[in-house]
């Protein structure tokens, strides 16, 4: 099975309760009626990536549905927390790209995405063969990707929050929802 189309998701739940308070999450980000099933970080070649909403719908209560998925929870009050999802994708849709997920503490939605967008860039560079210097900043790296005319596109998709001032756990997650 090699996934067709792919959507991308984030969410946020608080809860006395650790599992809840995911459980919430995964309700803010609209997946919550699968059999979740994490997998590596591989992007299906020739996958479309589609709305978040019109890949809900594409979804059945219970069924196993694959994703990729970083999720990260903290019942520390005020701690700031981000989970994030890179995309790098290839020029040549028939190859495959790249998905990383990273989870931290202390990290802004920004950071945390730029580090999983570079991470993802990072690897599929690799594997394309395009040279880096991993002391350049990511903004000059992804230029350089990008001037290659190898690579396409790069993203992320990243949830932060601070944990709840009552102490209760806060999720969050973000996802790449894998569809046949």
């Amino acid at each position: 099975m090699v996934p067709q189309k792919m959507f991308f998701t984030k969410g946020v739940g608080v809860h006395k309760d650790k599992l809840a308070s995911f459980e919430l999450a995964l309700r803010d980000a609209g997946i919550e009626k699968s059999n979740l099933v994490y997998v590596s970080s591989i992007y299906p070649p020739n996958c479309k990536t589609i709305p978040k909403d019109d890949g809900v719908k594409l979804l059945s209560p219970g069924e196993i549905t694959y994703c990729v998925m970083a999720r990260i929870e903290t019942n520390e009050p005020n701690r700031l927390v981000a989970a994030s999802i890179g995309v790098a994708r290839p020029k040549d849709s028939a190859a495959y790209g790249y998905l990383s997920e990273h989870h931290v503490y202390g990290e802004t939605a920004k950071v945390a995405g730029e580090y999983a967008e570079d991470l993802a860039a990072t690897m599929l560079a690799t594997t394309l063969g395009v040279p880096f210097d991993s002391n350049h900043a990511w903004n000059e790296r992804e230029q350089e990707y990008k001037s290659t005319g190898l690579i396409l596109k790069t993203t992320n998709i990243t949830q932060s929050a601070e944990g709840n001032k009552d102490g209760l756990w806060t999720t969050v997650i973000a996802a790449a929802v894998l569809l046949s």
